[in-house]
């Protein structure tokens, strides 16, 4: 039977949503290895939006699920409708919107809160011993959340100091990697990747992702 494999964005842009070639090489790597692929992102409004060619703000709002569904190529479900009781795995690309969306790491750093929905679904992932990928940014996610848990979450952003401090301060253990390059952390299932925390073109970007998803599916089979 195919793997439930639940992709998590938050808009389309990698100045305010989800970022595009991180998700579409999430995307191409499960269904290469035929994962049934359900994609989810918060019905509410982005935390702001950007002018991608100018990378100014703008004053009007945009919908993160309307805006995810570009990417999803409509077939997308609110965040609300995610069951991890449902999924075998969830995989969440970066982009500032996994900073400004998911959380406000982005504007408070160590000091940050997850978005409720984001945290308890990842909560169940994690108590169902369900395996997660986070790339690029994301995985501030798995060190706010875990972290306060005491489960000491390691994980990788590359070799960014700042924000592997702040991954420290939040209680995670923060392992340096090569862009490409993959983190694994078997106790508490997470699976981690820079991608564009650095700067990289776009095939290495789909290599890191490529891996994570690799990694991914195997811890399924550790459950």
């Amino acid at each position: 039977m195919a793997a439930k494999v639940g992709v998590l964005l938050c808009g389309c842009g990698y100045l305010d949503g989800s970022e595009i070639t991180e998700a579409v090489s999430l995307l191409i790597a499960l269904d290469k290895r035929g994962a049934q692929i359900e994609c989810f992102a918060p019905d509410a409004p982005q935390a702001d939006v950007v002018d991608h060619a100018a990378k100014t703000s703008e004053a009007n709002s945009r919908n993160m699920l309307n805006e995810a569904a570009r990417i999803a190529r409509s077939r997308i479900q609110p965040l609300s409708q995610a069951d991890a009781s449902q999924l075998d795995a969830l995989v969440i690309p970066g982009g500032f919107g996994a900073a400004k969306n998911l959380c406000d790491f982005a504007a408070k750093g160590a000091q940050c809160t997850v978005r409720p929905d984001v945290a308890r679904l990842l909560q169940a992932m994690h108590a169902a011993k369900k395996p997660i990928g986070l790339a690029c940014i994301a995985p501030v996610l798995a060190a706010a959340v875990f972290g306060k848990l005491n489960l000491k979450p390691t994980i990788t952003i590359g070799t960014d100091k700042g924000v592997a401090d702040a991954i420290q301060t939040l209680g995670g253990i923060h392992r340096d990697t090569s862009p490409a390059d993959i983190c694994v952390d078997d106790a508490n299932k997470l699976v981690t990747t820079p991608c564009y925390m650095n700067d990289v073109g776009a095939y290495t970007v789909f290599q890191g992702a490529d891996k994570m998803v690799e990694a991914v599916l195997k811890l399924m089979g550790t459950r």
